[in-house]
């Protein structure tokens, strides 16, 4: 039985941040509407929530690459919140934790980028 997944975007709790909230595992499937939530953020600072996210494959490691570059490119601020354990092993198996401010909720990452 395949896990639906769903992306849902709202303003942050504090002016020009974005929260992409994640729910279910992303994976090849799950990426495009990932990816299309990452493309209409807008906003300084965009948070994603990935505490309902349960693991994640390489295509998701390649999409979060992309989030990354492109908030790099527009002066933008991204943080990741709520990483399992299972995801945050995989970005530093992949040596890409150094890439990501990383938090433990929501409020915190709205907090820091504040």
């Amino acid at each position: 039985m395949a896990t639906e997944t769903r992306v849902e975007a709202h303003p942050g709790s504090r002016a020009g941040q974005h929260v992409l909230e994640i729910y279910g595992p992303i994976t090849v499937a799950s990426v495009p509407a990932f990816q299309d939530a990452v493309k209409a953020s807008t906003g300084a600072a965009m948070i994603v929530n990935l505490a309902d996210v349960p693991f994640i494959d390489s295509s998701a490691i390649g999409a979060l690459v992309q989030a990354y570059v492109s908030c790099q490119r527009s002066g933008r601020k991204l943080a990741l919140a709520g990483l399992n354990h299972r995801v945050r092993a995989l970005l530093k198996i992949t040596s890409l934790d150094v890439l990501f401010a990383t938090f433990g909720t929501v409020a915190e990452a709205e907090a820091a980028l504040a």
